[in-house]
């Protein structure tokens, strides 16, 4: 029992430095890394605490597997790392309902939590996520449709959004796999438009369309996602003297 507390607190200090070199603005929630997502990577059987100050984690996407034959490879025999195709299907869906919305959560890369994919294959977990400030809202639309952002007396102040697909399991009832397998799929103009649309407004309403943002990716299935604040609006009564 000593043994594996000591073992575990190794992990936590390894992890945290590792957390720390990559980048020291992981715990603000201001101003968020390209594309408003932070990667993190995490070998087989350690746990992985991820904390945050002054807002939310919103995990974006995970794997849990091996895509390449580099990360996390060091002292494994070269035929643990051949199979750079293999993911768990189901590694979004523990990760977010550990983290999502909570300051801090804790994630152990091993199969007992994702089912092993690929048996004898040396695997890591991959986790990608946004830091979402503290009163933050935000909305998910399905292609197609359109959804309503209402602040009521106050007005709304676009944070981020994005109409493509960064997930496989989003918007993804009825649909083949073919669809939905593109996870990196991104509209350029996404925040100039919904910010056109919404920024200031007490109320606005944002189709989820290619006549809207363009098809950033042919073929696959896409939705809006928008992460907003509400706001009071400043009146400033200016008198000259």
């Amino acid at each position: 029992m000593i043994l594996l507390l000591t073992q575990r607190l190794a992990c936590f200090i390894s992890i945290y430095f590792i957390i720390l070199f990559m980048s020291l603005s992981l715990n603000r929630c201001n101003g968020l890394r390209e594309n408003g997502i932070t990667w993190i990577t995490l070998r087989t059987i350690f746990f992985f605490y991820l904390h945050i100050e002054n807002g939310r984690i919103q995990i974006n996407t995970a794997n849990y597997g091996r895509t390449d034959k580099t990360t996390c490879s060091e002292g494994r025999p070269s035929e643990q790392l051949q199979n750079t195709n293999c993911y768990s299907p189901n590694a979004l869906a523990p990760v977010s309902k550990s983290c999502n919305g909570l300051e801090s959560c804790e994630v152990c890369a091993t199969h007992t939590v994702f089912t092993d994919p690929c048996f004898g294959t040396y695997k890591y977990l991959a986790i990608s996520y946004f830091c979402l400030p503290s009163g933050v809202c935000s909305s998910i639309v399905c292609e197609h449709e359109s959804t309503a952002l209402n602040c009521g007396g106050t007005v709304i102040s676009i944070h981020s959004a994005n109409y493509g697909r960064t997930d496989s399991t989003t918007c993804s009832t009825g649909r083949p796999a073919s669809q939905l397998a593109k996870t990196d799929c991104y509209a350029l103009n996404s925040q100039t438009v919904v910010t056109s649309g919404c920024e200031g407004k007490n109320n606005c309403s944002i189709s989820a369309s290619n006549s809207v943002f363009s098809d950033p990716c042919v073929g696959t299935f896409k939705y809006l996602y928008i992460s907003y604040f509400c706001v009071l609006k400043c009146k400033c009564d200016c008198t000259e003297q």
